[in-house]
């Protein structure tokens, strides 16, 4: 029997009244409500090994916003953090969006609240915005291009020279962005807890005790453990490198759901999580690891929690998202 569970309780209280039937087989559950409902199930690399098993769909930012612009599906279900389910209602506002845990958020989002961060474009008129994915829509709003981790150089080196560019809210990213590019940016001073905690330290010992290891790292990496890096790329470039590359260990420093993926890929080959500062799993983002698997089928059965978004928001975030997907797609990013 369904109950009638409302977004503003699920908000609240989460599932945590809710229990399920031990006896259920919920892969196979969770298969079957995707069929009965026509609803697709998009994760990010970052979920938990459960969770990407599931999905149709798994990728980083850029292949998740190309995936949510593109489906015909009546119910999209984001395996992810607050501001990827906005992105997607953003791009599909006649389709129902749905988060299995509202409180995923995201601390590099957080970092760039909207006051703040208005103040400061109004400060800088002249300034093209060009904002990273990892942001709520308010901040999407505010900006002339969305660029990710994937597509950034490219967004980068599409704007006349001579334009000046507020990069943000990812200070590191946009700092590697200048180098790469040897553009002069102003970065707003943003930054992701889990990117933030490798210890050079550490990795340094690794690569001592592993000397044919490979560091490989996401670009959200303070620039300490970039410059000694092997290569730099996105969740799915580091992907593919580790498929394509001919070393046989590696130490990933970005969020440890993708080592699921580039185990599944590569199974013969070695992956060592970059190791943080302290002794805690402060490389596992706390949000990502909201959601689980149990959470997943609660929100496909109740069809709750909702992303729920103002018409005239959305249309104002969707501009940005259009100009970076339309940029991409010159530029062959996408598929």
């Amino acid at each position: 029997m369904i109950m009638n569970i409302s977004n503003d309780t699920i908000l609240q209280k989460g599932f945590v009244d809710i229990e399920i039937d031990a006896r259920l087989d919920l892969f196979s559950e969770i298969e079957l409500l995707k069929k009965n409902k026509h609803a697709i199930i998009l994760a990010h690399y970052y979920q938990e090994p459960d969770i990407q098993d599931v999905a149709d769909y798994i990728g980083d930012s850029l292949g998740l916003a190309q995936k949510a612009a593109e489906t015909n599906a009546s119910i999209i279900v984001f395996a992810g953090v607050h501001f990827m389910a906005e992105t997607a209602k953003i791009l599909n506002p006649n389709k129902k969006v749905l988060l299995p845990d509202l409180k995923a958020g995201c601390s590099l989002a957080d970092s760039a609240p909207t006051a703040a961060f208005k103040q400061f474009k109004e400060k800088n008129p002249d300034h093209l915005v060009v904002s990273y994915v990892n942001c709520s829509a308010e901040i999407k709003a505010l900006s002339d291009i969305i660029c990710t981790s994937g597509n950034a150089e490219k967004i980068i080196e599409s704007i006349p020279k001579n334009q000046p560019i507020i990069f943000a809210p990812d200070k590191n990213l946009g700092a590697y962005l200048i180098k790469k590019t040897g553009r002069e940016m102003l970065l707003w001073n943003g930054a992701c807890m889990v990117h933030e905690i490798f210890s050079l330290e550490k990795i340094i010992k690794l690569k001592i005790r592993h000397p044919k290891v490979k560091l490989i790292a996401h670009p959200e990496c303070e620039e300490a453990i970039l410059r000694i890096a092997d290569f730099i790329g996105s969740t799915t470039q580091l992907l593919k490198f580790s498929i394509t590359d001919t070393a046989q260990e590696y130490i990933v420093a970005t969020e440890t759901g993708i080592l699921h993926q580039m185990q599944q890929d590569s199974p013969k080959k070695t992956f060592i999580p970059a190791p943080p500062t302290n002794n805690c799993a402060c490389n596992d983002c706390p949000h990502m690891k909201l959601n689980t698997l149990e959470k997943l089928y609660l929100c496909m059965q109740y069809e709750t929690p909702e992303i729920i978004m103002d018409e005239n928001l959305r249309i104002a975030a969707k501009k940005p998202m259009d100009r970076m997907l339309e940029i991409s797609r010159a530029a062959g990013l996408l598929g």
